[in-house]
């Protein structure tokens, strides 16, 4: 099982197909990536050389793509940036609501979390 960057990527799955595991790469910059480095995307990841994974791992750290930990620190950065300046997307985030203009009367459920029931609301019987 190939690891690249951290993360095993599945060995029966086609190359082009494995390198999508990886945060950041998508179908097309799998294909370049492959073809950056000269390996047939047809190729299974089970049958990939040490030489060749290697080959992937050192374009992946060139520089050339963001992916991984990397492109994960940058939108936190930016994310942080917005909080910080105190936009209107930078409010939503610090709020845990959605950002991109969703409705929130209902349907917001997995920004917002689950419902907190009747019972908050019920009076204490005496």
């Amino acid at each position: 099982m190939p690891r690249i960057l951290g993360v095993d990527l599945p060995k029966g799955k086609r190359i082009d197909v494995a390198l999508t595991y990886l945060y950041g790469v998508g179908p097309h910059m799998s294909k370049l990536i492959l073809k950056d480095v000269g390996i047939p995307p047809e190729k299974r990841a089970k049958d990939l050389t040490e030489e060749e994974v290697s080959h992937i791992t050192t374009t992946l750290q060139k520089g050339t793509y963001k992916v991984e930990g990397d492109l994960r620190r940058d939108i936190s950065q930016n994310i942080k940036r917005l909080m910080d300046i105190g936009t209107y997307r930078g409010m939503r985030h610090k709020k845990g609501l959605p950002a991109r203009g969703q409705r929130t009367r209902t349907n917001a459920r997995t920004r917002k979390g689950p419902k907190k029931g009747a019972s908050a609301i019920v009076k204490k019987a005496e």
